[in-house]
């Protein structure tokens, strides 16, 4: 809980606090060490050498290699540059793209605007359980098909898609394999070789870093991926993405990713009895139910439908609460999930469902509180009512 403020902030898979640490790493980027990466005079080179070091930092967490990955503003730019430099570099191998119902917005509307250039998008459904079926993907890829993209970990609901084996089925079929990892990586262990996936995209304000900064990992060095720039000028990140880069952010991202090594076990085992404490309680309320796979799921986080609720007019009476009913980037839009939608709840159900994801920041206090105070909302004959 945050005592200053007296606010129980349950809401991490939209946007995390940045650690002390990270802030501590950053401030001298923001002040002293104020060059231009890019600049050749001494100042410049110097701040090119500590940008090659968070850069190899990165690397290390994801197991790529340093030359892998590109520096972006978060994993909404990744996903463009990634999803329209494929289809613009392999369009002449073909015009079919896969993807997934459940993806987030940056996804689906990305594949919007490729639908709108000529190219052709599936949008498979999911299981009521969130999970995506092996044999559909197998069936749906065909010869034309140039890229398939699925989420790694799913930010409404936390289940996890076996990427791996969706991978391999991929490449099998000679197409290559993206996934949006923005609420995987910090989280979980990632690896891109043992995963075998060709682009992965991720931000750092999901893992403790600031809001703009993110990265994308491109395969180079086993098989090479090509990626069409889609933004020009000045050819930063080895002409992929051009613009002075963001060393403040950069090195942030950096420090996260170091912090997040070796403390990551620890974070989970205290985040996931967090979570599993919060959601036994509030699944004892009557007419409650969990929204997707109860096992394969990230731990920091539950997506639970409240039977007759409004979610909307739930999150506003809990003024000390910060909590969720879907994807923050969608919040504007007063609407049925999509995610919830296609795993087949209606949109009563889905107008009632809350997303709880937690954090290393929360406490049992947290917990308390939030079932308290949903429990008195929630009464038949609650005087909240």
């Amino acid at each position: 809980m945050n005592q200053k403020q007296n606010i129980s902030y349950l809401d991490y898979n939209s946007t995390t606090p940045v650690d002390p640490r990270v802030v501590d790493a950053m401030l001298p980027y923001l002040k002293d060490n104020f060059g231009n990466s890019s600049s050749t005079h001494h100042f410049g080179q110097i701040i090119s050498e500590n940008v090659k070091q968070a850069r190899n930092q990165i690397a290390r967490f994801i197991k790529s290699e340093p030359n892998e990955v590109v520096f972006t503003s978060g994993a909404t730019e990744a996903i463009n540059l990634s999803m329209k430099g494929i289809a613009e570099s392999y369009k002449h191998k073909g015009s079919h793209i896969i993807t997934v119902s459940t993806e987030h917005k940056a996804v689906l509307d990305t594949c919007g605007d490729l639908e709108r250039k000529g190219f052709e998008v599936t949008y498979l459904p999911v299981e009521e359980n969130g999970l995506l079926s092996l044999e559909l993907l197998e069936r749906s890829i065909r010869p034309d098909t140039i890229l398939v993209s699925v989420m790694y970990v799913n930010n409404e609901t936390g289940v996890i898609q076996p990427i791996k084996k969706f991978a391999e089925i991929t490449h099998q079929k000679g197409a290559l394999f993206m996934t949006d990892a923005t609420q995987a990586v910090g989280k979980i262990a990632v690896d891109v070789k043992e995963l075998d996936i060709d682009l992965l995209c991720f931000s750092g304000h999901k893992m403790y870093a600031p809001k703009g900064v993110g990265a994308l990992f491109i395969r180079k060095n086993d098989k090479r991926v090509n990626i069409t720039p889609q933004t020009h000028g000045g050819g930063h990140e080895t002409g992929l993405r051009s613009g002075t880069l963001n060393v403040p952010g950069i090195v942030a991202l950096a420090k996260a990713c170091e912090i997040s090594s070796h403390e990551m076990n620890e974070d989970r085992t205290i985040i996931s009895e967090l979570r599993d404490k919060l959601e036994y309680e509030l699944l004892r309320m009557p007419n409650t139910a969990l929204n997707g796979d109860s096992i394969k799921r990230i731990y920091n986080t539950t997506n639970i439908c409240f039977k007759e609720q409004d979610a909307n007019v739930l999150i506003g009476r809990m003024r000390n609460i910060a909590v969720s009913n879907g994807s923050a980037c969608s919040s504007a839009i007063f609407e049925p999930s999509h995610v919830l939608k296609s795993m087949g709840l209606s949109n009563d159900d889905a107008l009632a469902s809350l997303r709880f994801s937690l954090g290393k920041y929360n406490t049992i206090e947290d917990v308390e509180l939030v079932v308290e105070t949903i429990r008195k909302l929630t009464e038949p004959q609650s005087k909240y009512a």
